[in-house]
């Protein structure tokens, strides 16, 4: 073959590997998700269309399993709940890491690796260490309530954990102190990314801080935010520890949420089938606002 008949047959494959060499690359990895992500869903799938208390002959359920999630109030106040929460998981976190970000941003403040450190550190913990110390904190004697009895606001203290009033917001305050230190890191990543001649002028133009942060500072955050909000959404969505710990889905079911309704209903209750319907249900919702998410930002980009 001429030296110009095979340039032209290099140039026409492919750079790198063959597709089928890449796919050999990634192929342990697939079977590790299929094995231990993907056959596990597949069983929970088959399960939600069962009755079966875990240990005797599962019979044909239909769409019952489904049905009862949107007719059964014990089942449709768990993703109310939830979808409350993830104003305190997702919402606020990111509101509250904007404001951080772009004031550490502009004002140059002495410590900054000290504050980034005690912001962050609560996702570094565990969080049943978390739990705990929150659990311990809004008890009846505890420092929540001293605090408040000792500044003469008695009145305001309760048994925040054991109130039907309280108690969600009380859970989603534990979440919005965990979310708040994430959003601030990422955030405060991607100001430090954005060129300062954008800054100064939009200073030449006369735009002072908030014309400043609507101007410059959010529409550089976008992925920065749409990343922010996914792993908070998924965080809420998820949640199961704090729950389980502070409340078990207490008083009543005022805190119950889908996360611990699986696993009341698996393993308390026996209630497999049904259990598995609120996971397969958990799971499309986590999908579908994550995907939302994502497809919002790429829309705006674009």
């Amino acid at each position: 073959m001429r030296p110009a008949a095979l340039i032209r047959a290099y140039r026409r494959r492919a750079p790198g590997e063959p597709r089928a060499v890449g796919y050999l690359y990634v192929l342990p990895a697939l079977l590790v998700y299929a094995v231990f992500l993907l056959y596990p869903f597949g069983q929970s799938v088959w399960l939600s269309f069962v009755h079966w208390d875990g240990l005797t002959v599962a019979t044909p359920a239909g769409f019952d399993n489904y049905r009862d999630l949107f007719g059964d109030p014990a089942l449709r106040a768990p993703f109310a709940h939830a979808l409350l929460l993830l104003v305190f998981y997702a919402a606020l976190p990111v509101a509250i890491g904007l404001l951080l970000a772009a004031a550490m941003s502009r004002v140059r403040i002495h410590g900054m690796t000290f504050f980034r450190t005690v912001l962050f550190l609560p996702q570094v913990l565990a969080l049943i260490v978390v739990a705990v110390a929150w659990r311990s904190i809004l008890a009846p004697d505890g420092l929540l309530n001293d605090t408040l009895r000792a500044v003469g606001l008695g009145s305001l203290a309760r048994p925040w954990l054991g109130d039907y009033t309280w108690a969600l917001p009380a859970v989603g305050v534990i979440g919005t102190w965990v979310g708040t230190g994430l959003c601030m890191v990422l955030f405060l990543a991607g100001v430090q990314r954005i060129p300062r001649e954008l800054y100064e002028a939009a200073r030449i133009d006369g735009a002072g801080p908030v014309r400043e942060f609507l101007a410059v500072t959010l529409p550089a955050l976008r992925p920065h935010i749409a990343v922010a909000l996914t792993l908070t959404i998924v965080a809420g969505l998820r949640n199961f520890d704090l729950i389980y710990v502070t409340t078990s889905g207490g008083p009543g079911n005022a805190t119950s949420v889908p996360a611990y309704e699986v696993y009341h209903r698996a393993f308390e209750t026996n209630q497999v089938g049904s259990a598995a319907a609120v996971g397969v249900a958990l799971t499309v919702l986590i999908f579908a606002l994550t995907v939302t998410v994502s497809r919002l930002v790429e829309g705006r980009r674009a």
